[in-house]
């Protein structure tokens, strides 16, 4: 029997790993679900019910998880894809709706509802100060969905433009070069005193934030739990003494450093 009346599928972002940067609207979300699927540590980062249940799999199976949570909704469930961070930036909201456009014509008219949530750049720009207090974009260092040349197109062109620009996904085992390739791109485009923000794992116990200068940033400071902030040519950095700088972009354009 088709029970698609009654099922749901919920997308939530759980935040960067603390439990306090959890919205109370996931929190909500995560209490009414039934059944959640995810990545292994995110589904960890959840004190389940015994009455919920849980569907791991590893990170490269989105759209197979996103197809299998949409089955299992269709059926009646009241399902919960999680996501680190926000699921909205590079995350399972994205493979959902490519599931979807993609699947049954009766998946379209199930009740699909995306709960966001704090990203990773955000978490390490709050770290640092206010990096992104100006325009900013994002590109995943990721070569699993698009090739590297579109990467350096992109990452050239928003170098030129004088966007800040947040890293995620910066080394792999597979692909440990590219970040530095990145980083070399970035300094035939910027100064190189330009800020650049290492945060890893920001908000966990673990936590590591690393400020320092375009000219000495080398890929063996960054893993997969790290996200990187460059910032533009119009980036400051106060200095506090022994305390860490803050690093912010000025709201105001004035096409470079005063």
């Amino acid at each position: 029997m088709n029970r698609s009346a009654a099922g749901s599928l919920t997308v939530v972002g759980l935040g960067p790993g603390n439990p306090e940067q959890m919205t109370p609207e996931a929190a909500a979300a995560v209490a009414a679900a039934e059944d959640f699927f995810g990545y292994f540590p995110y589904l960890d980062r959840l004190s389940l019910r015994p009455d919920q249940r849980r569907h791991a799999s590893d990170n490269r199976e989105e759209l197979a998880r996103a197809r299998a949570a949409l089955q299992m909704a269709i059926a009646g469930g009241k399902v919960c894809v999680v996501s680190g961070g926000d699921p909205g930036v590079f995350a399972m909201a994205a493979a959902v709706c490519e599931a979807i456009e993609e699947g049954p014509s009766d998946w379209r008219d199930l009740e699909v509802l995306v709960v966001p949530g704090v990203t990773a750049m955000l978490a390490v720009a709050a770290k640092a100060g206010a990096p992104l207090g100006h325009d900013f974009c994002a590109i995943s260092l990721s070569t699993n969905l698009k090739p590297w040349a579109i990467i350096e197109k992109r990452i050239t062109a928003a170098a030129e433009a004088g966007f800040v620009i947040a890293f995620y996904n910066p080394v792999s085992k597979a692909r440990p070069h590219q970040l530095s390739e990145a980083l070399d791109l970035l300094r035939r485009h910027l100064p190189a005193d330009v800020p650049v923000i290492f945060g890893r794992a920001a908000g966990r116990p673990n936590e590591s934030i690393r400020i320092l200068p375009l000219a000495d940033a080398t890929s063996d400071m960054a893993d997969m739990a790290t996200c990187i902030i460059i910032g533009s040519a119009e980036t400051r950095l106060i200095r506090r003494g022994d305390r860490q700088p803050l690093v912010y972009s000025p709201r105001s354009y004035t096409g470079g450093k005063a």
